[in-house]
């Protein structure tokens, strides 16, 4: 995948807009129903996404569409308000477009966060859960096609695809600040119709703690760009095959709020660190 002049442009806009954030900037990616973790930074400023050339268009419910710079404990901070998926008809590029903007606005860290349904039974629903690994279910990876090698290898290594180090934090803070923090294998997924009771039996035989529909290309496209990345996922609810309950997202979006204070309170402890 080419960077493309339109991520130059968005850049550019972007740099014009908000300024530069600063050195050892951490970029943070709000998932469905956690827009609300923007209002952590501290200085804040913004701009609609909208404004940036080339940025495509965001429409999923509980993605406002916003990109706010601040600051954490005095850390730079870009915090993507609004995320594109597969599940809306974007392509990979797309979603992965905003991922090499903040790259190109100088952040070296990702934090990408998401609202997931768990696959674990041991899990709860509210409760958070850090990525250690990933699933890649969408049949779509953000770098098929021509490489540009300016932004990274043809075939980008993904046996650390999170980094340990940060999870050797985030573990470490969570525990610290009496919060229970899962951890487990992500496994992303098209949508936009949720699993099936079978579906939900294979991906456990797979190896996955919890499904999303998001994510994924964001990573593979950050470790493309020599990204390191701490990935955290709001569990909304838990599916068992056995007896599963409807899900709707209106529950989605009202768990992923009532869990956003305790994901607030361990992303402000976590950033200052990265």
């Amino acid at each position: 995948m080419h960077y493309g002049e339109d991520v130059k442009q968005a850049v550019v806009t972007a740099l014009a807009a908000l300024g530069r954030p600063g050195e050892r900037c951490v970029g943070l990616v709000t998932g469905t129903g956690l827009g609300g973790l923007a209002a952590m930074l501290d200085e804040a400023r913004e701009i609609a996404t909208a404004e940036l050339p080339g940025f495509p268009r965001t429409t999923a419910p509980g993605h406002a569409g916003r990109l706010v710079a601040g600051t954490v404990g005095g850390r730079a901070v870009l915090a993507l308000c609004g995320r594109q998926h597969l599940s809306a008809g974007h392509g990979p590029r797309e979603v992965a477009f905003g991922v090499r903007l903040l790259a190109g606005l100088g952040v070296k860290t990702l934090l990408p966060t998401n609202a997931a349904g768990a696959l674990d039974p041991h899990f709860t629903a509210g409760g958070l859960m850090r990525v250690t690994d990933h699933i890649n279910l969408t049949g779509r990876n953000p770098l098929t096609g021509p490489n540009d090698d300016s932004l990274g290898p043809r075939f980008p290594d993904m046996s650390r695809a999170y980094c340990p180090r940060l999870g050797a934090i985030a573990d470490a803070t969570a525990l610290a600040l009496g919060i229970r923090l899962e951890r487990g294998v992500y496994a992303g997924v098209v949508g936009p119709s949720l699993e099936t009771p079978a579906e939900t039996r294979m991906l456990r035989l797979l190896g996955a703690d919890a499904v999303g529909m998001s994510t994924v290309t964001e990573v593979i496209a950050a470790r493309h760009l020599g990204l390191d990345v701490l990935a955290i996922s709001c569990l909304t609810n838990v599916n068992l095959p056995d007896c599963m309950a409807e899900t709707t997202l209106e529950t989605v979006l009202e768990t992923a709020r009532r869990a956003e204070a305790d994901l607030a309170r361990l992303l402000a402890a976590v950033i200052p660190a990265c």
